[in-house]
């Protein structure tokens, strides 16, 4: 006799970035749960402008699967995770709605389900993540932001999440232009938990494109939902400030003991330092003007080229 369905729709959301290798797996795995869990889901796939084969082994896949709709968002150039992912979630329509950043399932396939019981225990936002992080960049990111911001949930690297629709509306009213979306989920508001597992050993190649993007998207997150801009530009004022009254005890001292013709070496070095400082300053400063006015007026966010429907 089969067990009573989950009666929520549930949505599935993930990034396709040239998976060929795992994209079929992820989607055998993800199908069998949730037609095995649900009795309405969607699967709905970003195709980040992929140039291998992921997108024909979806759509073999896609065939097969006849229990729930898969849809592939077909993104008309690179546009990175962040931007990608937006349009996969804006288009979802589940109660509940998993968040795939990549397809490579490193984890216990429990840990799904575990994961949408854990949400329906009143967390609106479950993170899951593995319990040791090997990428040292990741690490240096994770600990200068969590530094730097006052957030009551700490950033982590995350495998996948869930997300219920309360905190997708809350999210997008909090803004239209999402840079980064880790950031204003750490402080919506709404209760979250993360839920920890011990990573499988699995091979990932990252290529340059993505590695470029994900040191930018660092750098943007940490000037622009952190004070390390602030805080950085202070400091250095506090380093002028001491070098220059250095500086100037030092003039004086050589002014008034050996009365030199000039004090041109003294100014010259104050002036180095004072225009290294005000540059040092001036560059943190334009990066802030720049974020804010691309979060402002640049509406347009992303563009798809076709959403391409694979089941009725």
């Amino acid at each position: 006799m089969e067990k009573n369905k989950e009666k929520n729709f549930l949505s599935v959301v993930a990034y396709i970035r040239n998976n060929e290798k795992n994209i079929e797996g992820f989607m055998e795995q993800i199908n069998s749960i949730l037609k095995k869990n649900f009795d309405k889901y969607e699967i709905i796939l970003v195709d980040d402008a992929s140039d291998d084969n992921s997108v024909s082994i979806i759509r073999k896949i896609a065939k097969e699967i006849k229990s729930c709709t898969v849809q592939i968002i077909h993104m008309s150039h690179y546009h990175g995770n962040e931007l990608a992912m937006n349009a996969g979630v804006q288009l979802s329509i589940g109660d509940f709605v998993f968040e795939f950043d990549n397809v490579i399932i490193d984890y216990d396939s429990n840990f799904i389900m575990d994961t949408y019981r854990c949400s329906l225990k009143g967390y609106d936002i479950v993170n899951v993540s593995p319990e040791i992080v090997k990428s040292k960049g990741s690490q240096l990111f994770y600990k200068l932001y969590n530094n730097f911001s006052n957030n009551q949930y700490k950033l982590k690297t995350e495998s996948f999440r869930i997300l219920s629709r309360r905190a997708i509306n809350r999210i997008f009213s909090m803004s239209k232009t999402i840079p980064y979306r880790k950031a204003l989920y750490v402080n919506c508001g709404l209760k979250q938990e993360t839920l920890y597992y011990a990573a499988k050993n699995m091979s990932v190649n990252i290529d340059n494109e993505i590695r470029h993007y994900r040191y930018k998207m660092a750098v943007d997150a940490l000037i622009l939902f952190t004070d390390i801009g602030y805080k950085t530009a202070f400091l250095l004022t506090l380093i002028m400030m001491v070098i220059s009254v250095f500086i100037a005890v030092y003039t004086a001292f050589i002014f008034i003991a050996e009365k030199p013709v000039s004090g041109w070496t003294s100014m010259m070095i104050f002036l180095a330092i004072g225009f290294t400082g005000i540059f040092a300053v001036s560059a943190v400063i334009i990066k802030y003007l720049d974020l804010l006015v691309g979060l402002i007026f640049k509406r347009k966010n992303y563009t798809i080229e076709s959403i391409e429907k694979l089941t009725k």
